[in-house]
Protein backbone atom coordinates (compact mmCIF):
# COMPACT_ATOMS: atom_id res chain seq x y z
CA UNK A 1 0.00 0.00 0.00
CA UNK A 2 1.95 3.37 -1.38
CA UNK A 3 2.98 6.21 1.85
CA UNK A 4 0.50 3.84 4.74
CA UNK A 5 3.52 3.69 6.41
CA UNK A 6 4.43 6.97 6.13
CA UNK A 7 0.76 8.54 6.52
CA UNK A 8 0.70 6.20 10.05
CA UNK A 9 3.90 7.62 10.78
CA UNK A 10 2.78 10.25 10.88
CA UNK A 11 -0.09 10.08 12.89
CA UNK A 12 2.08 8.64 15.57
CA UNK A 13 4.20 11.75 15.35
CA UNK A 14 0.78 13.92 15.64
CA UNK A 15 -0.77 12.06 18.57
CA UNK A 16 2.15 12.11 20.67
CA UNK A 17 2.26 16.05 19.78
CA UNK A 18 -1.16 16.88 20.19
CA UNK A 19 -2.56 14.40 23.34
CA UNK A 20 -2.65 15.72 26.59
CA UNK A 21 -4.21 12.56 28.33
CA UNK A 22 -6.22 13.98 30.77
CA UNK A 23 -7.88 11.39 32.43
CA UNK A 24 -10.52 12.92 34.84
CA UNK A 25 -13.29 16.02 34.99
CA UNK A 26 -13.49 17.25 38.80
CA UNK A 27 -17.26 19.33 40.13
CA UNK A 28 -19.31 21.94 37.79
CA UNK A 29 -16.76 25.49 38.34
CA UNK A 30 -15.21 27.54 36.45
CA UNK A 31 -11.46 27.93 36.25
CA UNK A 32 -8.40 29.58 34.13
CA UNK A 33 -7.19 26.98 31.50
CA UNK A 34 -3.35 27.44 30.87
CA UNK A 35 -3.61 26.23 27.20
CA UNK A 36 0.12 25.86 25.48
CA UNK A 37 -1.79 25.08 22.27
CA UNK A 38 -3.90 28.05 21.77
CA UNK A 39 -0.26 31.04 22.89
CA UNK A 40 -0.24 30.21 26.52
CA UNK A 41 -3.44 32.25 27.14
CA UNK A 42 -6.15 31.49 29.98
CA UNK A 43 -9.32 30.91 28.32
CA UNK A 44 -12.69 30.08 31.22
CA UNK A 45 -13.09 26.06 31.07
CA UNK A 46 -15.44 24.09 32.82
CA UNK A 47 -14.11 20.94 34.86
CA UNK A 48 -16.23 18.67 36.31
CA UNK A 49 -15.92 16.26 39.24
CA UNK A 50 -17.71 13.48 37.68
CA UNK A 51 -18.02 11.57 34.24
CA UNK A 52 -21.38 12.87 32.21
CA UNK A 53 -21.34 10.21 29.73
CA UNK A 54 -19.37 7.62 28.60
CA UNK A 55 -17.96 7.67 25.16
CA UNK A 56 -15.84 5.05 23.14
CA UNK A 57 -13.70 5.73 19.65
CA UNK A 58 -14.31 3.49 16.66
CA UNK A 59 -11.76 3.84 13.54
CA UNK A 60 -8.52 6.43 14.25
CA UNK A 61 -7.31 6.71 10.30
CA UNK A 62 -7.00 10.90 10.57
CA UNK A 63 -5.19 12.47 13.56
CA UNK A 64 -8.27 14.92 13.93
CA UNK A 65 -9.68 12.05 16.12
CA UNK A 66 -7.31 13.93 18.87
CA UNK A 67 -8.91 16.78 19.01
CA UNK A 68 -12.34 15.05 18.71
CA UNK A 69 -11.43 13.16 21.78
CA UNK A 70 -10.55 16.01 23.77
CA UNK A 71 -13.72 18.55 22.71
CA UNK A 72 -15.96 15.54 24.36
CA UNK A 73 -13.48 15.43 27.08
CA UNK A 74 -14.00 19.17 27.87
CA UNK A 75 -17.70 18.40 28.15
CA UNK A 76 -17.58 16.18 30.89
CA UNK A 77 -16.48 12.59 28.99
CA UNK A 78 -15.26 9.57 30.40
CA UNK A 79 -13.22 8.29 27.49
CA UNK A 80 -13.18 4.09 27.73
CA UNK A 81 -12.28 2.28 25.07
CA UNK A 82 -11.38 2.20 21.34
CA UNK A 83 -11.50 -0.29 17.91
CA UNK A 84 -8.85 0.29 15.48
CA UNK A 85 -8.49 -2.40 12.93
CA UNK A 86 -4.87 -1.49 12.12
CA UNK A 87 -2.57 -2.45 14.83
CA UNK A 88 0.08 0.08 14.15
CA UNK A 89 -2.18 2.72 14.58
CA UNK A 90 -3.80 1.18 17.72
CA UNK A 91 -0.92 0.87 19.04
CA UNK A 92 0.01 3.80 18.77
CA UNK A 93 -2.86 5.52 19.97
CA UNK A 94 -3.06 3.03 23.31
CA UNK A 95 0.14 4.95 24.18
CA UNK A 96 -1.43 8.22 24.05
CA UNK A 97 -4.75 7.06 26.17
CA UNK A 98 -2.62 4.05 28.89
CA UNK A 99 -6.25 4.25 30.30
CA UNK A 100 -8.37 3.20 28.19
CA UNK A 101 -9.54 -0.24 27.02
CA UNK A 102 -8.39 -1.24 23.68
CA UNK A 103 -11.45 -3.69 22.42
CA UNK A 104 -10.94 -6.14 20.02
CA UNK A 105 -13.62 -5.68 17.82
CA UNK A 106 -16.13 -2.88 16.81
CA UNK A 107 -19.12 -5.03 17.57
CA UNK A 108 -17.65 -4.87 21.39
CA UNK A 109 -17.97 -1.61 21.67
CA UNK A 110 -22.15 -1.02 19.76
CA UNK A 111 -23.14 -3.71 22.15
CA UNK A 112 -22.04 -1.97 25.32
CA UNK A 113 -24.79 -0.63 26.59
CA UNK A 114 -23.17 1.82 28.85
CA UNK A 115 -21.63 3.85 25.70
CA UNK A 116 -23.75 6.44 25.33
CA UNK A 117 -21.61 8.42 22.23
CA UNK A 118 -19.33 6.43 19.36
CA UNK A 119 -16.18 9.03 18.05
CA UNK A 120 -14.77 8.28 14.72
CA UNK A 121 -12.02 9.74 12.36
CA UNK A 122 -11.73 6.68 10.53
CA UNK A 123 -11.04 6.55 6.36
CA UNK A 124 -13.90 8.72 5.40
CA UNK A 125 -15.97 6.59 3.55
CA UNK A 126 -16.61 4.18 6.43
CA UNK A 127 -17.55 6.53 8.69
CA UNK A 128 -21.08 6.82 7.62
CA UNK A 129 -21.17 3.16 7.81
CA UNK A 130 -19.85 3.15 11.91
CA UNK A 131 -22.48 5.57 12.40
CA UNK A 132 -25.32 4.15 10.84
CA UNK A 133 -24.50 0.96 13.08
CA UNK A 134 -23.97 2.94 16.46
CA UNK A 135 -27.74 4.75 15.75
CA UNK A 136 -28.91 1.40 15.37
CA UNK A 137 -27.51 0.52 18.64
CA UNK A 138 -28.77 3.06 20.28
CA UNK A 139 -25.64 5.52 20.53
CA UNK A 140 -25.19 9.04 19.46
CA UNK A 141 -22.45 9.66 17.02
CA UNK A 142 -19.74 12.29 16.35
CA UNK A 143 -17.81 12.09 13.18
CA UNK A 144 -14.76 13.54 11.76
CA UNK A 145 -15.21 15.51 8.38
CA UNK A 146 -16.34 14.32 6.23
CA UNK A 147 -18.68 12.53 7.88
CA UNK A 148 -20.67 11.64 4.76
CA UNK A 149 -19.27 11.12 1.54
CA UNK A 150 -22.21 10.16 -0.96
CA UNK A 151 -25.64 10.71 -1.55
CA UNK A 152 -26.68 6.96 -0.67
CA UNK A 153 -24.96 7.47 2.62
CA UNK A 154 -26.46 10.66 4.03
CA UNK A 155 -30.16 8.87 2.91
CA UNK A 156 -29.66 6.43 4.67
CA UNK A 157 -28.01 8.27 7.57
CA UNK A 158 -31.08 10.42 7.58
CA UNK A 159 -33.51 7.90 7.45
CA UNK A 160 -32.02 5.78 10.71
CA UNK A 161 -31.56 9.30 12.81
CA UNK A 162 -35.46 9.98 12.17
CA UNK A 163 -35.93 6.63 13.42
CA UNK A 164 -33.55 6.48 16.35
CA UNK A 165 -33.70 9.99 17.24
CA UNK A 166 -30.25 9.85 17.87
CA UNK A 167 -27.65 12.37 17.15
CA UNK A 168 -25.46 11.98 14.15
CA UNK A 169 -22.77 15.02 14.41
CA UNK A 170 -20.21 15.81 12.47
CA UNK A 171 -16.99 18.23 14.08
CA UNK A 172 -16.42 21.17 11.55
CA UNK A 173 -13.30 22.25 13.39
CA UNK A 174 -12.60 25.27 11.42
CA UNK A 175 -16.00 26.62 13.38
CA UNK A 176 -16.00 24.03 16.19
CA UNK A 177 -12.72 24.36 17.29
CA UNK A 178 -11.48 27.91 16.33
CA UNK A 179 -12.26 31.01 18.59
CA UNK A 180 -12.20 33.39 16.09
CA UNK A 181 -14.79 31.92 14.01
CA UNK A 182 -16.87 31.44 17.43
CA UNK A 183 -15.92 35.11 17.88
CA UNK A 184 -17.37 35.59 14.64
CA UNK A 185 -20.82 33.98 15.16
CA UNK A 186 -21.37 35.88 18.09
CA UNK A 187 -20.60 39.37 16.42
CA UNK A 188 -23.01 38.62 13.35
CA UNK A 189 -25.61 37.45 15.78
CA UNK A 190 -25.46 40.77 17.60
CA UNK A 191 -25.81 42.72 14.94
CA UNK A 192 -22.06 44.30 14.15
CA UNK A 193 -22.05 44.06 10.43
CA UNK A 194 -26.00 44.20 9.71
CA UNK A 195 -26.75 41.63 7.72
CA UNK A 196 -24.78 39.12 6.10
CA UNK A 197 -24.99 38.92 2.33
CA UNK A 198 -21.72 37.01 1.27
CA UNK A 199 -19.15 34.75 2.75
CA UNK A 200 -15.72 33.67 1.10
CA UNK A 201 -14.28 30.70 2.74
CA UNK A 202 -10.33 30.04 1.54
CA UNK A 203 -9.20 26.76 2.57
CA UNK A 204 -5.57 25.84 1.30
CA UNK A 205 -3.98 22.87 2.81
CA UNK A 206 -0.02 21.71 2.91
CA UNK A 207 -0.10 18.27 0.86
CA UNK A 208 2.84 16.39 2.18
CA UNK A 209 2.39 13.55 -0.08
CA UNK A 210 5.11 11.24 1.95
CA UNK A 211 3.07 11.02 4.86
CA UNK A 212 -0.03 10.81 3.14
CA UNK A 213 -1.57 7.35 3.46
CA UNK A 214 -3.26 5.04 0.04
CA UNK A 215 -6.50 6.06 0.57
CA UNK A 216 -5.78 9.81 0.92
CA UNK A 217 -5.11 9.47 -3.69
CA UNK A 218 -8.40 8.27 -4.44
CA UNK A 219 -11.50 10.69 -3.71
CA UNK A 220 -13.86 7.12 -3.69
CA UNK A 221 -12.21 6.64 -0.08
CA UNK A 222 -12.22 10.51 0.82
CA UNK A 223 -15.57 11.82 -1.75
CA UNK A 224 -13.22 14.53 -3.62
CA UNK A 225 -11.60 17.52 -2.95
CA UNK A 226 -15.17 19.46 -2.26
CA UNK A 227 -16.63 16.77 -0.14
CA UNK A 228 -13.87 16.66 2.08
CA UNK A 229 -12.19 19.65 2.42
CA UNK A 230 -14.83 22.07 1.23
CA UNK A 231 -17.14 20.80 3.59
CA UNK A 232 -16.10 23.17 6.22
CA UNK A 233 -16.34 25.95 3.90
CA UNK A 234 -20.17 24.85 3.29
CA UNK A 235 -21.04 24.44 7.28
CA UNK A 236 -19.81 28.24 7.77
CA UNK A 237 -21.74 29.54 4.81
CA UNK A 238 -25.36 28.31 6.17
CA UNK A 239 -24.03 28.91 9.63
CA UNK A 240 -23.41 32.70 8.59
CA UNK A 241 -25.95 33.32 6.72
CA UNK A 242 -28.71 30.77 8.04
CA UNK A 243 -29.49 30.18 4.77
CA UNK A 244 -31.98 27.02 4.00
CA UNK A 245 -31.91 26.56 0.51
CA UNK A 246 -28.62 27.03 -1.82
CA UNK A 247 -28.09 26.80 -5.55
CA UNK A 248 -24.67 25.85 -6.89
CA UNK A 249 -24.13 27.88 -9.60
CA UNK A 250 -20.72 26.56 -11.05
CA UNK A 251 -17.69 24.29 -9.22
CA UNK A 252 -14.26 23.38 -10.64
CA UNK A 253 -12.08 20.60 -9.68
CA UNK A 254 -8.83 20.04 -11.16
CA UNK A 255 -5.66 18.16 -10.93
CA UNK A 256 -3.02 21.11 -11.84
CA UNK A 257 0.22 19.92 -10.41
CA UNK A 258 0.58 16.69 -9.21
CA UNK A 259 0.60 14.38 -12.35
CA UNK A 260 2.10 11.57 -10.42
CA UNK A 261 -1.64 10.86 -8.64
CA UNK A 262 -3.73 11.19 -11.21
CA UNK A 263 -6.84 10.43 -8.84
CA UNK A 264 -6.29 13.06 -6.72
CA UNK A 265 -7.98 16.41 -7.25
CA UNK A 266 -5.08 19.85 -5.77
CA UNK A 267 -8.10 22.51 -6.66
CA UNK A 268 -11.40 23.00 -6.32
CA UNK A 269 -13.51 26.26 -5.97
CA UNK A 270 -17.16 26.94 -5.75
CA UNK A 271 -19.69 29.80 -6.53
CA UNK A 272 -23.17 29.24 -4.01
CA UNK A 273 -26.26 30.98 -4.21
CA UNK A 274 -28.86 31.27 -0.91
CA UNK A 275 -32.31 32.31 -0.21
CA UNK A 276 -30.17 34.90 2.31
CA UNK A 277 -26.52 35.53 1.01
CA UNK A 278 -24.09 34.31 -1.82
CA UNK A 279 -20.93 32.75 -1.51
CA UNK A 280 -17.55 32.04 -2.87
CA UNK A 281 -15.01 29.16 -1.50
CA UNK A 282 -12.24 27.66 -2.55
CA UNK A 283 -9.86 25.00 -1.15
CA UNK A 284 -6.56 23.90 -2.58
CA UNK A 285 -3.16 21.39 -1.27
CA UNK A 286 -0.87 24.38 -2.25
CA UNK A 287 0.43 25.80 1.10
CA UNK A 288 4.19 26.98 0.51
CA UNK A 289 6.62 25.20 2.68
CA UNK A 290 7.68 28.12 4.35
CA UNK A 291 4.38 29.07 5.87
CA UNK A 292 4.89 28.16 9.78
CA UNK A 293 1.16 26.05 9.59
CA UNK A 294 -0.32 23.86 7.60
CA UNK A 295 -2.82 26.57 6.00
CA UNK A 296 -3.60 29.67 6.02
CA UNK A 297 -7.41 29.32 6.20
CA UNK A 298 -9.93 32.64 6.23
CA UNK A 299 -13.28 33.56 6.28
CA UNK A 300 -14.89 36.81 5.23
CA UNK A 301 -18.08 37.52 6.48
CA UNK A 302 -19.79 40.76 3.88
CA UNK A 303 -22.37 42.77 5.77
CA UNK A 304 -24.48 45.52 4.91
CA UNK A 305 -22.63 47.75 7.55
CA UNK A 306 -19.58 46.20 8.03
CA UNK A 307 -17.12 43.25 7.41
CA UNK A 308 -15.02 40.87 9.15
CA UNK A 309 -12.21 38.88 8.22
CA UNK A 310 -10.86 35.80 10.30
CA UNK A 311 -7.53 34.18 10.25
CA UNK A 312 -7.39 31.37 11.75
CA UNK A 313 -4.15 29.56 11.56
CA UNK A 314 -1.47 32.83 11.25
CA UNK A 315 -0.98 36.34 10.23
CA UNK A 316 1.37 36.38 7.77
CA UNK A 317 4.17 38.60 9.25
CA UNK A 318 1.85 40.10 11.56
CA UNK A 319 1.00 38.44 15.46
CA UNK A 320 2.01 35.28 16.52
CA UNK A 321 -0.40 32.51 16.69
CA UNK A 322 -3.69 31.75 15.67
CA UNK A 323 -7.63 33.06 15.72
CA UNK A 324 -7.03 36.69 14.36
CA UNK A 325 -10.37 38.57 14.14
CA UNK A 326 -10.75 41.72 11.62
CA UNK A 327 -13.64 43.87 12.31
CA UNK A 328 -15.05 46.94 10.21
CA UNK A 329 -18.11 48.26 10.64
CA UNK A 330 -19.68 52.37 10.56
CA UNK A 331 -18.88 52.99 14.34
CA UNK A 332 -15.02 50.87 14.33
CA UNK A 333 -12.21 49.55 12.85
CA UNK A 334 -10.70 47.07 15.13
CA UNK A 335 -8.47 43.67 15.60
CA UNK A 336 -9.48 41.10 18.03
CA UNK A 337 -7.51 38.24 19.64
CA UNK A 338 -9.48 35.13 19.94
CA UNK A 339 -6.97 32.82 21.71
CA UNK A 340 -9.07 32.80 24.73
CA UNK A 341 -12.60 32.51 23.52
CA UNK A 342 -13.97 28.93 24.93
CA UNK A 343 -14.60 26.17 22.66
CA UNK A 344 -17.84 25.12 23.85
CA UNK A 345 -18.67 22.40 21.04
CA UNK A 346 -17.79 19.40 23.24
CA UNK A 347 -19.91 20.52 26.54
CA UNK A 348 -22.70 21.37 24.08
CA UNK A 349 -22.72 18.10 22.56
CA UNK A 350 -22.74 16.19 25.59
CA UNK A 351 -25.38 18.62 27.08
CA UNK A 352 -27.88 17.41 23.94
CA UNK A 353 -26.69 13.86 24.90
CA UNK A 354 -28.18 13.95 28.39
CA UNK A 355 -30.97 16.36 27.36
CA UNK A 356 -32.12 15.53 23.81
CA UNK A 357 -31.66 18.49 22.50
CA UNK A 358 -29.75 20.16 19.23
CA UNK A 359 -27.66 22.94 20.27
CA UNK A 360 -23.88 21.57 19.21
CA UNK A 361 -24.86 20.95 15.69
CA UNK A 362 -28.56 21.12 14.35
CA UNK A 363 -29.34 18.01 12.79
CA UNK A 364 -30.69 19.43 10.16
CA UNK A 365 -27.72 21.86 9.29
CA UNK A 366 -25.29 18.68 9.86
CA UNK A 367 -26.61 16.90 6.75
CA UNK A 368 -27.55 19.69 4.57
CA UNK A 369 -23.77 21.36 4.50
CA UNK A 370 -22.79 17.64 3.60
CA UNK A 371 -25.30 17.49 0.92
CA UNK A 372 -24.26 20.53 -0.48
CA UNK A 373 -20.95 19.60 -0.42
CA UNK A 374 -21.48 16.19 -2.03
CA UNK A 375 -24.08 17.74 -4.76
CA UNK A 376 -21.28 20.26 -5.73
CA UNK A 377 -18.43 17.56 -5.62
CA UNK A 378 -21.08 15.87 -8.04
CA UNK A 379 -21.26 19.34 -10.21
CA UNK A 380 -18.03 20.08 -10.38
CA UNK A 381 -16.33 20.41 -13.58
CA UNK A 382 -13.16 18.78 -14.48
CA UNK A 383 -10.86 21.41 -15.67
CA UNK A 384 -7.19 21.32 -17.11
CA UNK A 385 -5.21 24.79 -16.73
CA UNK A 386 -2.13 24.82 -19.45
CA UNK A 387 1.56 24.71 -18.43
Amino acid sequence: MKNSSGGRRNFLRDSALTMAGVAGFPAINLRAAFNKSRKNKKAPEIVYDQPRIRFSVIGINHGHINAQVEAVKRGGGEFVSFYAKEPDLAAAFAKTFPNVKQAQSMDEILNDNSIQLIVSAAIPDERAVIGIQAMKHGKDFMSDKPGIVTIKQLEEARRVQKETKRIYSIMYSERLENGATIKAAELVRGGAIGKVIQTIGLGPHRMNPKTRPEWFFHPKRYGGIITDIASHQFDQFLYFTQAKKVNVIDAHIANVNHPEYPELEDFADIHLQGDTAIGYMRVDWFTPDSLKTWGDTRLTVLGTEGYIEVRKNIDIEGREGANHLFLVNNKESKYIDCDDVPLTYGHQLVDDILNRTDTAMNQEHCFYAAELAIRAQQAAKKIELKK
